[in-house]
């Protein structure tokens, strides 16, 4: 297909292969129509208490969970072609979503659990979890399933029912995975994709039967639902964006420990909440730790999404991805920035970035506060371990964060002290079904996965009884 308007333009709910910049297929906004009906769809099915009681839910989350892991490939193709996401990594993706559904589902009687707070008296208080009713989620294009998952699990097997308006650039994942809930056993109204305008979302939040939004996606973004949720009283949950620091002090292989960092970085082409966007690296072990990540980021080529090998790198998820990414490397070598491999994009079509290795940031630089969302490793070099702490702490980000050390406790003593929603020591990350995720400042506030995650949306209902008549 011949573009003759820039690929970086294009908007609409559309499937556009990042390794072309081809438009294989468009899709219809859903009418004025359609999205109220959905909404009276998913209030009545809620008022009828789900059609199903929790034990129903929890039969159909295992469905769910074993259509995941059977279609796997399946589906994982189809993220590969909407935004990119190398066929390896998305099959992971849809496993780690059966993953999810499962461990709701095994935990959801436990985690939903009444709990009697006071017993005494002739008197009981009783907290129970509740379901609050219709939610809205708003979900992104970097991990297309994953994101859904952790939103859906908790709050359809607690009882809540969902829309979901995903990203324009995911129209055949988002309708893949409300085929899955049809297929799994939920009735209709509890699971309904819309394609919906920015008009059309607002107008959804201020429904009075909207009792809540969750959004991940840019801060931006964040800003605009929030606004509107405040407005209309409606609790709200954000996951935004994140500038994670990894804090190397010391190392029994300074390379090997570059080449892991450089591999996390390159998790998803970069593009992931929680990758390792910042190195600080104590100067005694820097040069080496620099001259490895420079070679690891220089030996990669353009591959093949759908057919992966170790020494490839993929397209961003879109043109505009790519482009606002590049801009932000040509502004940082402008303000001073050091670039040792990459900065710019091969020359063939689609959303290549090169992998990118930047040094020398600054704080009156604008690299040294935004978030790079693509393949670019930014090295600080430390003198000590507050230097690192304080670069650390230093962002409008409070996402992730981790501390690397041959000492253990230095790691953990120093990990604690960063401002951050998640803090690790001596691992990358704790993304797991059951490891809350969520940050703090600019970052976002609420907490998904976990025992947190069946707890934002779930009215913490206070029942108070007089035992004795």
């Amino acid at each position: 297909m011949t573009h003759t308007v820039d690929p970086a333009a294009e908007s609409g709910f559309r499937t556009q292969n990042p390794a072309t910049n081809e438009v294989e297929a468009r899709f219809n906004y859903t009418t004025d129509a359609e999205v109220w009906a959905a909404v009276d769809l998913a209030h009545q099915t809620y008022a009828a208490g789900g059609k199903l009681e929790m034990d129903g839910r929890i039969s159909a989350a295992h469905r769910i969970a074993d259509l995941f892991d059977g279609k796997a490939e399946e589906l994982a193709r189809i993220i590969s072609l909407e935004m990119g996401k190398s066929l390896g990594e998305a099959i992971g993706e849809a496993k780690e979503c059966a993953n999810i559904f499962r461990y709701y589902a095994d935990n959801a009687p436990d985690l939903t659990a009444d709990r009697v707070i006071r017993h005494q008296g002739g008197f009981k208080a009783v907290l129970r979890s509740r379901p609050l009713g219709v939610l809205l989620g708003i979900m992104p294009w970097n991990y297309p399933y994953y994101q859904v998952a952790r939103f859906a699990a908790p709050n359809l097997i607690l009882g809540n029912t969902l829309l979901l308006k995903h990203a324009e650039t995911c129209p055949q994942s988002s309708l893949a995975i409300e085929d899955l809930f049809r297929e799994a056993g939920f009735p209709q109204g509890a699971y309904q994709n819309l394609f919906a305008t920015h008009e059309q979302v607002a107008e959804i939040i201020a429904d009075d039967r909207i009792q809540g939004v969750s959004l991940t996606g840019s801060e931006r973004a964040g800003s605009a639902v929030a606004e509107i949720a405040g407005r209309n009283l409606t609790k709200v949950v954000l996951e935004l964006g994140g500038s994670d620091a990894h804090i190397y002090l010391s190392a029994k292989n300074s390379h090997e420990a570059a080449r892991a960092a450089f591999s996390k970085r390159m998790n998803n082409m970069g593009q992931a909440c929680t990758s390792n966007k910042r190195l600080l690296v104590m100067d005694d072990m820097y040069e080496g730790f620099l001259k490895e990540v420079v070679k690891a980021a220089s030996e990669l080529l353009p591959g093949d999404p759908l057919k992966p090998d170790e020494g490839s790198y993929y397209p961003l998820s879109s043109e505009a991805a790519a482009v606002r990414l590049t801009e932000q490397i040509k502004r940082a070598v402008e303000q001073g920035a050091v670039l040792h491999a990459g900065g710019g994009r091969p020359d063939q079509l689609g959303a290549w970035v090169e992998p990118t290795v930047l040094s020398n940031i600054t704080p009156e630089m604008d690299a040294y506060k935004e978030e790079l969302f693509g393949p670019v490793v930014v090295v600080y070099s430390v003198s000590s371990a507050e230097e690192a702490l304080a670069i650390a702490n230093d962002s409008p980000y409070g996402l992730g964060g981790a501390v690397f050390s041959a000492d253990l406790d230095e790691a953990v003593a120093l990990a604690q002290q960063l401002h951050t929603g998640m803090t690790n020591a001596n691992v990358g990350g704790s993304e797991a079904s059951d490891m809350p995720f969520g940050g703090v400042k600019r970052s976002g506030f609420g907490r998904e996965l976990g025992p947190l995650g069946m707890d934002e949306f779930a009215n913490k209902q206070l029942l108070y009884v007089n035992e004795r008549g």
